[in-house]
């Protein structure tokens, strides 16, 4: 019988289940978007409730559309959005309020009051202080919702990241668990100890009882319960969005550097067993852990990439689609001297300006709709420059190749972009879907269904965009680009 592995992706705007192959191969997709709520201006919400229904529910439809039962599938592995939290009662499974997505921006005021630790917490979280990670999200929820302090004092409450939730949920509570990569974005956890943080966690008054067990990227977790998918599968993998891709792309070596195009871009370098801080602007993390080894990464973010397009079609309406901006950006031979610096939710790496709003520069009667379009997508190609930048110079080396994946990666415009400012070779997988793939690897791996990480390389060929863009018109666009940003420093 041929078997086969489900990756559960949890993103932000949406749940995917995607079942692979030996080979590597898609055999079958579904998904399905989730509510995005803005209670007030800055703040982002999911409903907890819906990410698991949602996340079953394309789980059910990808084996269904596949004529694949749950005999037939080898493991589950789970990738997801990273820092966003969700509190439930232990008994009922109830959250007890809205999953506070990692874009949110409501606990700047958290982040303030520990700024007398930020060092601290640099050495021990390789993380800067900022809204973006899980912690300050859960001190507010502590704080803000009425009964809960008291609750999670008595043992009742449970905290988790949506990799966290979904496994407890899919194991019907038996299993409450993080994986270290995913733990390492919360804010609370050493990531030279391998522990939570007793010290961080009395800073901001959060039960420990409440955290979750860390574990390895690449271990059988546990088995869901029969009723969800037909039959018990075991659980074998989890890694948040970023550090799956940069396993999804099979970057194992020292140096081996990628940039994800999803709602927000993210770069991740891995720096081996070796954990570096960056002194310029970029956050140490957990890439992954396997073996009993920990590999680390350096990791710059962007929290507006592909939501910048989203944004052009919902609250603009300036496009239909996300597809037809390639085309459109084209139209025009440049942005006829318009920037947008897409700062909606803040800027992140190598800024971290939390307070910062969005603008665009360089309006004049002769900025049209296809000129906003491309200003748009070069906003995306400019903060992933100046994190290659930052990275080129924590590095001391420049980068040669910059390997992509995500949604927005097959926009050839945005790719050869990408390769002009920043001068190097862009290569782009012929399976883009390097999250989901780099969770199916870590719980095929667990499971024996990949004998070793050589068993997971495939010959498919891959497209490079190389840079044709000369010198002095990149330093001008780079230099229209640092200009529009200075006006929100």
């Amino acid at each position: 019988m041929e078997k086969f592995i489900m990756s559960f992706d949890a993103g932000t705007t949406s749940e995917r289940a995607i079942i692979f192959n030996h080979n590597s191969e898609i055999v079958s997709v579904a998904q399905k978007e989730i509510t995005q709520y803005y209670p007030q201006a800055g703040w982002v919400e999911h409903d907890p409730m819906e990410l698991w229904s949602a996340q079953l529910g394309v789980a059910v439809e990808a084996m269904s559309k596949a004529g694949i039962t749950a005999e037939e599938i080898d493991a589950i592995g789970i990738t997801n959005q990273r820092e966003t939290t969700i509190v439930w009662d232990r008994k009922t499974g109830r959250p007890v309020y809205r999953a506070i997505v990692w874009q949110c921006r409501r606990t700047v005021d958290y982040c303030d009051r520990l700024a007398p630790h930020a060092d601290a917490v640099r050495e021990k979280t390789g993380l800067v202080l900022d809204p973006y990670f899980s912690a300050t999200k859960l001190a507010w929820i502590l704080d803000h919702v009425e009964g809960v302090r008291e609750r999670a004092e008595r043992g009742e409450l449970l905290f988790g990241t949506v990799e966290t939730w979904l496994i407890w949920k899919l194991t019907k509570g038996r299993r409450h668990v993080t994986d270290l990569s995913n733990a390492s974005r919360t804010m609370l956890f050493n990531i030279h100890t391998l522990t939570w943080d007793r010290e961080i966690c009395e800073w901001l008054n959060i039960p420990m009882g409440m955290l979750p067990q860390p574990v390895g990227n690449s271990e059988v977790y546990g088995e869901s319960a029969a009723e969800f998918l037909g039959g018990r599968i075991r659980i074998a993998g989890a890694a948040g969005d970023q550090q799956s891709a940069l396993f999804g792309q099979r970057a194992f070596a020292a140096g081996d550097i990628k940039n994800t195009y999803g709602t927000g871009c993210f770069l991740l370098m891995n720096t081996g067993e070796t954990p570096i801080s960056s002194e310029n602007g970029l956050v140490t993390t957990i890439a992954w852990g396997r073996g009993g080894k920990v590999t680390y990464a350096l990791e710059g973010s962007v929290f507006m990439g592909g939501a910048v397009v989203q944004w052009l079609r919902d609250e603009v309406g300036l496009i239909a689609t996300a597809a037809e901006t390639e085309e459109l950006a084209q139209k025009v031979k440049d942005t006829n001297g318009c920037y947008i610096v897409p700062a909606f939710t803040g800027l992140g790496a190598p800024y971290w300006k939390p307070e910062a709003q969005g603008i665009i520069t360089g309006l004049t009667r002769g900025v049209g709709r296809f000129h906003i379009i491309r200003a748009a997508l070069d906003a995306i190609v400019y903060q992933v420059n100046d994190i290659v930048t930052a990275m080129e110079q924590d590095a001391k080396s420049p980068v040669g190749t910059l390997r992509v994946d995500g949604g927005a990666s097959v926009n050839n415009y945005l790719m050869q972009t990408q390769a002009d400012i920043s001068n190097t070779c862009v290569v782009r997988p012929p399976c883009v879907e390097t999250t989901a793939l780099g969770a199916a690897y870590l719980a095929g791996l667990a499971t024996g269904f990949w004998e070793d990480e050589a068993d997971l390389a495939n010959g498919a060929e891959e497209t490079v965009f190389r840079p044709k863009m000369d010198a002095d018109e990149r330093a001008r666009h780079i230099r229209g680009w640092k200009d529009a940003v200075k006006t929100l420093l």
